[in-house]
């Protein structure tokens, strides 16, 4: 069961369509927008001292807007929608 798995992961991997999707921007573009969770959930650490409170509610906004545009723009961006989720969250516990 697992050579099967393996064998259809690896014939998925070879796709046009795969390939074309991880040379595209819809791939990229989110891939690096990741940065911006990733600092928030790093800053969990830091003093309240040093958290800016406005640019934490203005991230918030922005990742709510292109959440939305990520739900709404053809074909949808989930890895996008996903990587703003993150951000809203890690936002929010700050």
């Amino acid at each position: 069961m697992a050579a099967a798995l393996w064998r259809k992961a690896l014939d998925y991997v070879k796709n046009k369509e795969f390939r074309d999707y991880v040379t595209s921007t819809h791939f990229w573009g989110p891939l690096a927008n990741w940065g911006l969770p990733l600092a928030a959930f790093q800053d969990r650490k830091a003093s309240p001292e040093i958290i800016s409170g406005r640019m934490t509610v203005a991230l918030i906004f922005y990742s709510l807007a292109f959440m939305r545009f990520a739900h709404r723009v053809q074909p949808r961006n989930r890895l996008l929608m996903a990587c703003h989720g993150a951000n809203v969250m890690a936002q929010s516990v700050q």
